[in-house]
Order: C-alpha cells, then sequence, then structure tokens
C-alpha cells in the first residue's frame, strides 16, 4: 500500500461543505418563503421549526436560531454536517420543487449552531433535582439526547459507553471531511455541560453491565447501544488489505496524524450505501489511484443518497451496479483482485448469478455490508427483538421490559440515520421523564 497523498493539491481531510460566511447566512436566508406549514418542517424527523430559524437568522439573530434549532435537536451541529438533507428537508423545499435550487438549509443550521457553540451559549437550566436516578446505555446521538432531555428535567443520569470515547458513529463511523476538528467530541462537550450527566467508559453491556443490575439500581433505563458487530463476506477476511469500512473509517479519525494512515493503489468498496461512499471518498482524497464501488443491485435500490452517489463520481470513484463478490484471491497472504459475480433479477423477482463474471486487480478491499446487533449484548437480557434489532411496544421507545427503553439504530424499524436517532432518544425522555413523574399513560 502506499502512503496517502494528497489529492490534487488538496487537504484531503479538510470540511466537505465550508460554513457560511456572514454575508453567505443572509443571502441563503433571504431565499426562503417562509412558508406557513411548511413541508421541510414535515420531512424533518426533529420537527425543527425551519422558517422560523431562517427568518431569525434573516433578522440578523443566530443566537435565537441556534435556540430554536436546540430545542428541538440537541445535536443540531452534526446533523447540518451529516444528515442527507437532500433526500429530507431541502428535497421538501418550495424552492426545489419549484427552481431545482433548495433554500441551503443545512449550511443555515450549521451557521446557527456553529456561531452558538463558538460562544459556548447554553439555552437550557436543570430543574430541581428529582431525586431519580437513570441509566443510558451508549453515548451515541440517541443516548446523548436521552441523557440532555433527562437531565434538564433535574434527573441524575449515568452513560455507559462501550468504547473509550463518546459520540457513537458521529466519532468513529463518519468519513473526516464530514465532521472536522474533533467537532463530535466538542458537541457532547456541549450537550454534558447541562450537568448531571455522568459518561462512564469502556463498559459494555453484556460484559461489564448487566441490563437486570441497571434494572434494579436506576428508576429507568435506555438503551441506545447502535449496531455493534458487522456482517462480514465469509471470504477472504484474513487477508491483509481486507477490512471493514467502518473500522478503516474509525482508524482514519481517530488517527493522531492522519497523513500516516495508508490506504491502497486499488481499492474495492463491497456495499451501495452511505458507509460504502464514505469509505470510497475517503479512500480516494488519501490518494488511491482507482477506488471502485461494487454493489449488487442497481443504482436505484442503493442506500446511498443520489447525492452522495454524485459526490463520489465526481471525487474520481467509479461506481459498478449488478456485480457481486465471488471470490477474493491473494497471495502471499496478501490480498491481489476480487472475482464478482455480475446479477441480475430473474422472473420470479429474486436476485440471481448469470454466470458472468468480472474480476477486478484489488490492494485493498473494504466491505460495507451492513451492521447488526452484537448478540451477546443482548443474550439472557429478555429483550423482545424484531429480527436482529430490538422490538419497542410503544410509540416512544417502550420495550417488553419493565423500566426499559430503547431507541436509535438498534431498534426495528429505523432508517439508520443521526437525525432520526436524536429524535427517538429526545422523545424517549420526554416519555421517561412522564414515568418518572407519574405521568404516564400507561
Amino acid at each position: 500500500m502506499d502512503k496517502p497523498a494528497q489529492a490534487n493539491g488538496n487537504d484531503p481531510f479538510s470540511d466537505l461543505h465550508p460554513p457560511l460566511t456572514d454575508h453567505e447566512a443572509l443571502v441563503a436566508a433571504d431565499r426562503c418563503y417562509f412558508c406557513y406549514d411548511a413541508p421541510c418542517v414535515t420531512a424533518c424527523p426533529t420537527d425543527i421549526d425551519i422558517p422560523l430559524f431562517i427568518r431569525q437568522i434573516s433578522t440578523g439573530k443566530p443566537m435565537n436560531a441556534a435556540e430554536t434549532i436546540l430545542e428541538q435537536n440537541i445535536m443540531g451541529g452534526m446533523c447540518a454536517r451529516v444528515c442527507p438533507t437532500e433526500d429530507l428537508c431541502e428535497q421538501a423545499c418550495v424552492r426545489e420543487m419549484a427552481e431545482g435550487k433548495p433554500v441551503q438549509i443545512g449550511l443555515l443550521q450549521r451557521y446557527a449552531t456553529d456561531t452558538a457553540m463558538a460562544e459556548d451559549r447554553q439555552f437550557f437550566e436543570r430543574a430541581e433535582p428529582s431525586g431519580k436516578k437513570v441509566a443510558v446505555v451508549g453515548a451515541g446521538p440517541a443516548g446523548l439526547a436521552c441523557a440532555h432531555g433527562l437531565a434538564v428535567k433535574g434527573h441524575e443520569v449515568t452513560v455507559y459507553e462501550a468504547a473509550p470515547k463518546p459520540g457513537g458513529l458521529n466519532e468513529y463511523g463518519i468519513a473526516a471531511y464530514k465532521a472536522v476538528d474533533d467537532f463530535a467530541q466538542r458537541e457532547v462537550d456541549y450537550i454534558t455541560a447541562i450537568g448531571g450527566i455522568e459518561i462512564k467508559y469502556q463498559k459494555r453491556l453484556g460484559r461489564d453491565i448487566a441490563l437486570s443490575d441497571l434494572q434494579g439500581c436506576f428508576s429507568a433505563v435506555f438503551l441506545g447501544i447502535g449496531l455493534g458487530d458487522t456482517n462480514v463476506l465469509g471470504q477472504g477476511e484474513e487477508l491483509t488489505g481486507v477490512e471493514d469500512a467502518v473500522d478503516f473509517i474509525s482508524r482514519l479519525r481517530q488517527a493522531d496524524n492522519k497523513d500516516h494512515v495508508k490506504v491502497g493503489r486499488r481499492v474495492v468498496v463491497i456495499g451501495g450505501g452511505m458507509t460504502a461512499v464514505d469509505a470510497a471518498v475517503q479512500s480516494k482524497l488519501l490518494g488511491a489511484q482507482e477506488v471502485t464501488i461494487c454493489y449488487r443491485r442497481g443504482q436505484e435500490h442503493m442506500n446511498a443518497s443520489t447525492y452522495e452517489q454524485d459526490l463520489a463520481a465526481s471525487k474520481g470513484v467509479t461506481i459498478r451496479h449488478w456485480v457481486a463478490p465471488k471470490k477474493i484471491k491473494g497471495k502471499d497472504g496478501k490480498v491481489k483482485k476480487i472475482k464478482l459475480d455480475r446479477m441480475a433479477i430473474n422472473g420470479d423477482g429474486k436476485l440471481e448469478a448469470t454466470g458472468e463474471t468480472l474480476t477486478l486487480k484489488a490492494d485493498m478491499i473494504l466491505t460495507a455490508i451492513g451492521q447488526k446487533l452484537e448478540v451477546d449484548t443482548v443474550n439472557e437480557t429478555g429483550l423482545d427483538l424484531a429480527g436482529n434489532r430490538i422490538a419497542t411496544v410503544g410509540a416512544h421507545g417502550q420495550t417488553n421490559l419493565d423500566k426499559v427503553w430503547a431507541g436509535g439504530d438498534c431498534v426495528a424499524g429505523g432508517d439508520d440515520l443521526t437525525v432520526t436517532a436524536v429524535a427517538q432518544g429526545r422523545n424517549a425522555a420526554k416519555d421517561i421523564h412522564a414515568f418518572l413523574s407519574g405521568q404516564h399513560d400507561q
């Protein structure tokens, strides 16, 4: 593998979307129609009053805009960076439908929240201590949103995190060009500044802590454990150069000197989601000569948004559709090539190999074929599962177990987005507070 190189003289770790200047923010805000019953609000999983915060920016009040955002989404800063706005609020924007050019909602949200964080402006005060203690398992978006919502109400929250740092995928799983300058950690610090939140690290459910013990020691428990395990190809993982894409991104993000992270000359990424695109684009920016995403279905089936696919193409990434890994070949313990089956939908509507194959040279293969719940994490907890995720029985994340709620990627029926995890954590906090206050509807 080669050492990473600067791509076309650019810093491969620079901001994908530089923040707006004051003037740019005012110009962007001026494009908003401030719609009554705005469709962009309906499209936002956290129900931010988008016309209101943009009007506040347009009138020179970014702090008020930040308060409007953070009241609904305490991780509004990160969501402004990683949320697929092109598929959510901006897609629903009236300007997008009329002109094909939406209001820059994501960048305006970042402008407001960055302004508040730069001045460490807090908009929340803790209520008087309630005397109730709540355990939150997982310091990712769902867990942190839940912890903050409970702390505001005066409850004492202990967060148990399996990793040595907080943030979940915001810290470990997002490409370096999307969240620069340790933003994930700075946002955690901003959130926990409310007080009443203690985070204990390297405490993994099922290994270091038991759910039954938490139920006995705390008034309520929230599980935001994410998807800690990854799907595997079942072949080639033992070869040098074959790596899980999430591990690759994490390794890069946690490197003290990112310039020392090595990347292959010919990189093949298996998968069709956001992680596949993140890994592919980052590989290209690190200096890989050839980067190819291989996906077993068509472009329209990819979980990565059209914007993300276009981003990959603009960075020189090749996307091949209708191909699936058949055999990874190596020499002297190192990966050399990958043989792929060409795929098609048969007459019964099922995906199958056509009999034709394609072989690509590769000295690095990154697998991004999905994540799953760690089975041993929930074994013997008594939690009901739906497929490979935690089943919830209430509208706000209640599980089948007494005093236990769950939210984020670990629960069934979600879309694996940071913004959705935040919404679920926030809503669970409200429901837990009602339960602790004796106002629960059940």
